[in-house]
């Protein structure tokens, strides 16, 4: 990833933005609903499903609680957690859902399963895993949409027979470039729940924030991605390139935290990365942040830009 330099300094509240942009790329996403009898069981399911979901290149999916939903929200009447998944194609998303619906909400006490998106291209949700059911499953119709009802010990499992598939956005993202990790972490904190208020999109990684950023290629042949050595604080002094000695605030930089995010559109991400740099930016240079920047790969990975300072409000790269 590469940070374009900055030609004119920018400043919000004392910390630099730099003149460059987040690299995102086109993903499948679809949004599931989980209800349970109560809130505890909706977010066990929730998070189980969720698991291990971090990153496409390894994980085969990008996954994460969306929201909670209230009773009024969900299918059921019941409480319930809204999640989204991405991955790269159709049909390895649909292999995720199965496998990750299967094994951790039908397993889990009083859950039931619905899809939260009502066009795109369907996807097996319940359809297969009725089978599990051994002949004792029934469907019933309701407005047009089939639901699978499958005897459990604890009653039954009730699961919509697809769910559908949308394209969508990932790989936005957000550098933070702070006095130690402390200042750091805290920045982070403060942007990943200013963006869970955004709609629409999730932070797939740990807390919302990862801390070992990479970079495309590796001097390793077998691995496709390796560690972002240019924002790398411990390798400043010996990096053949470096980018934290740019910008107005360059000499106290000893942690840099990322926040990735992904979209069902470009607008969500765009809107989430303004609420994140807004949160950020409202401690001021103060909080022990020095700089925001955002990791690209020249404009040759993806089609969406989200140049820093265009969703500021102020001037960008061109």
């Amino acid at each position: 990833m590469s940070a374009t330099e900055t030609t004119t300094p920018m400043q919000r509240n004392g910390i630099d933005i730099d003149d460059t942009f987040a690299e995102a790329f086109p993903m499948k996403a679809t949004r599931l609903i989980i209800t349970a009898h109560n809130d505890t069981w909706a977010q066990h399911a929730a998070v189980a499903a969720t698991g291990f979901a971090t990153s496409v290149i390894a994980c085969g999916c990008e996954a994460a609680i969306e929201r909670p939903l209230s009773p009024d929200e969900t299918p059921d009447g019941r409480p319930g957690v809204a999640v989204l998944l991405f991955s790269m194609s159709g049909k390895e998303l649909a292999k995720q859902v199965e496998r990750r619906v299967g094994q951790c909400v039908l397993t889990c006490p009083t859950t039931a399963v619905y899809a939260g998106l009502k066009d795109g291209e369907p996807i097996a949700l319940a359809k297969n895993l009725r089978f599990f059911g051994d002949g004792w499953q029934i469907s019933k119709m309701i407005d047009g949409t089939r639901y699978w009802r499958v005897p459990t010990m604890d009653g039954e499992f009730v699961g919509e027979e697809t769910t559908f598939v949308v394209k969508a956005v990932g790989g936005g993202n957000l550098l933070i470039l702070a006095r130690d990790t402390e200042a750091a972490l805290a920045a982070a904190e403060a942007g990943v729940a200013a963006m869970r208020g955004v709609p629409g999109v999730i932070m797939p990684f740990p807390g919302g924030v990862v801390r070992s950023g990479s970079k495309v290629g590796s001097k390793y042949a077998s691995l496709s991605a390796s560690t972002n050595d240019a924002f790398c604080p411990a390798l400043a002094p010996l990096a053949r390139r470096t980018e934290l000695d740019a910008g107005v605030n360059c000499g106290d930089v000893n942690c840099v935290m990322e926040i990735v995010i992904d979209g069902l559109t470009e607008a969500d991400v765009s809107a989430a990365m303004r609420a994140g740099m807004d949160a950020i930016v409202a401690r001021g240079a103060e909080g022990g942040v020095s700089r925001l920047s955002a990791g690209n790969y020249g404009g040759k990975l993806g089609p969406f830009h989200f140049h820093l300072r265009r969703i500021l409000g102020g001037e960008g790269v061109a």
